[in-house]
């Protein structure tokens, strides 16, 4: 009988640890494995990543969009004045994404009144305007549906033809800031 005892105990414990197996492998099936390089800002690689890197909203010097591209997050300059209408309309919306967004992407603002050389390294013609780069240090291109939405304009390498920038002219809205954010592939 002490026999049988001990191999109910084994076929039992084989059970238990078959069904969890199970409940494992089902729970988990679909589910894409974790890149620890692309994972969210709680991941100590992105941390490290980011170490050093400046979120302050307001610059007063020309940004170098290569070594801010470094950091691999999508970036937005404003460059506009305190005192221009538009610009003072759209003051809220780059303080509240430069908060809300901070460390999954680049939201900065230049004066270019106080500041114009600043702007001398940028396509503006009009302010606000803003100049979009993707997470991979390249000029942001827009779906087409975007696009339909809001005007971007892409300047190009004269004598190369190389995409090097996209701009987008005038105020952006809180919902216009956050579609191009989240083409951008910036969650919330």
């Amino acid at each position: 009988m002490m026999k049988s005892s001990r191999g109910v105990k084994i076929v039992v414990s084989a059970l238990i640890l078959t069904v969890i197996g199970g409940i494992w492998i089902i729970k988990n099936a679909g589910q894409k494995p974790v890149d620890d390089s692309t994972t969210s800002q709680n991941n100590t690689g992105l941390s490290d990543r980011l170490e050093g890197a400046d979120f302050c909203l307001r610059e007063t010097e020309a940004i170098n969009f290569e070594t801010l591209s470094a950091y691999g997050l999508p970036i937005i300059v404003d460059y506009g004045a305190d005192s221009c209408i538009p610009c003072k309309q759209m003051a809220p919306v780059l303080e509240k994404a430069n908060k809300e967004f901070h460390g999954k992407a680049f939201v900065k603002f230049i004066n270019v009144w106080d500041f114009p050389d600043a702007a001398k390294n940028v396509p503006i013609r009009v302010i606000p305007a803003q100049v979009l780069f993707n997470a991979y240090g390249k000029p942001f291109v827009p779906s087409g549906e975007l696009a339909n939405k809001m005007r971007f304009d892409n300047h190009f390498d004269r004598d190369t033809g190389e995409h090097i920038f996209t701009v987008h002219q005038g105020g952006l809205t809180e919902e216009q800031m956050w579609e191009i954010l989240k083409e951008m592939g910036v969650e919330k």
